[in-house]
């Protein structure tokens, strides 16, 4: 049985429970339960087409048709607009455009909505990523692969949120930055905020994570500690891949 059925909601800080939906009258993933506790590291695993991206999506309120129960600190946000999700403490970081190119950095980080003190706030995520700061003025467009994921982090983090979202963290990174993203990855939680991360990268995200969800063809077909999931060759060799 998944952990998310063996806790409370007031344990966790996101509870998913039962999450059916799809596109049309097909369900594409099929009674979803899972769990973040407050200042962990999630992976999300599994092959292409496992249904990772649709979890997302329906998490983020972004899929036509959910069914199931989401409730994020105690609060029931299954109905609300993605706007009022991201309100309630979620954040977001998409695989590709999470930033805004044509805006200098500073713009990117000014123009998230609902940031009391938002100059102050800025400067308080700014400290975190220090290679940002002598790029406020330049536009986005002119950053580097990794120097962009730390902005997309960074825009992430100015509405103090209590848990990120992330889509393929590394994707389209050189090898040489993957670690890099990944360190970012780990401080979060020191920072106040859970993580919940889907990455093809599976064996390298598990190794930082607590907790892990393989899933396949929309279903949970494992889940539990990370490191055991790492131990376990037969899992691992079918859904984990080689990174």
């Amino acid at each position: 049985m998944s952990e998310a059925n063996n806790k409370t909601n007031k344990t966790n800080l996101l509870q998913i429970e039962q999450l059916r939906g799809g596109y049309s009258d097909v369900d594409i993933i099929h009674g979803i339960d899972l769990a973040v506790a407050p200042g962990k590291i999630v992976t999300i695993a599994g092959t292409n087409g496992a249904g990772k991206s649709t979890l997302v999506k329906a998490l983020l309120g972004l899929l036509p048709r959910v069914t199931g129960s989401i409730h994020l600190d105690g609060r029931d946000i299954t109905t609300l607009s993605a706007e009022d999700r991201f309100d309630a403490g979620l954040a977001y970081v998409p695989q590709v455009a999470n930033v805004f190119p044509s805006l200098t950095v500073r713009d990117n980080l000014l123009v998230v909505r609902r940031v009391p003190h938002v100059k102050r706030r800025m400067d308080e995520v700014l400290a975190d990523f220090p290679a940002l700061v002598e790029r406020l003025s330049q536009p986005a467009s002119d950053l580097s692969g990794g120097e962009r994921q730390q902005l997309a982090f960074a825009r992430a983090l100015m509405p103090s949120p209590r848990i990120m979202v992330l889509d393929e963290p590394t994707a389209a990174l050189a090898p040489s930055l993957v670690g890099k993203v990944f360190d970012m990855v780990r401080k979060l939680p020191a920072a106040g905020v859970a993580v919940l991360m889907v990455e093809q990268r599976a064996r390298q995200a598990l190794t930082i994570s607590q907790q892990g969800y393989i899933l396949d063809q929309g279903r949970c077909v494992l889940d539990g500690p990370a490191q055991g999931l790492l131990e376990d060759q037969r899992m691992a060799q079918l859904y984990l891949g080689n990174h």
